[in-house]
């Protein structure tokens, strides 16, 4: 089975829930696990809140960008904005490290995102945004590969 959607949304926290259950819908067609479905839900809320929060600085006009591809039980998602950028990524990626410590931000999103995921890529540009680039296969007995 191979299917493809593209979302765009205001990069406004009200639409981090959105993004969240419409990816869940999409990708609940290959009847994944609960715990699947839920680690998937939960790495697009870390993306697509760092990218609203961190991105942004929830910013309304910015646009917060979801490809998500279905290919043969493998769940491929990339989260996208045009925001600030990350100026040190290593460091973004440490655990607990946050640039908003003000907003009690846990500083866990990406540590997150690689425990969940099999795959997580993430390409920064200051001023020009960030990608985040996450692959799940799913479990065998699960996964329907038609």
């Amino acid at each position: 089975m191979k299917n493809r959607m593209e979302l765009s949304f205001s990069a406004i926290s009200v639409n981090e829930s959105f993004a969240r259950v419409t990816v869940g819908a999409f990708v609940a067609q290959l009847d994944p696990t609960m715990d699947e479905l839920t680690e998937i839900k939960t790495v697009v809320s870390e993306a697509v809140t760092n990218a609203i929060i961190h991105g942004y600085s929830e910013n309304e006009e910015g646009k917060v960008y979801i490809d998500a591809e279905l290919v043969d039980g493998t769940v491929h998602l990339v989260i996208r904005d045009e925001g600030k950028g990350i100026s040190d990524l290593d460091e973004a990626r440490e655990p607990l490290y946050t640039s908003k410590p003000e907003l009690e931000r846990s500083g866990m999103g990406f540590t997150i995102m690689e425990n969940f995921m099999d795959h997580v890529e993430v390409d920064s540009q200051l001023m020009e945004g960030t990608t985040v680039t996450l692959v799940k296969r799913l479990s065998k007995q699960n996964a329907l590969c038609n």
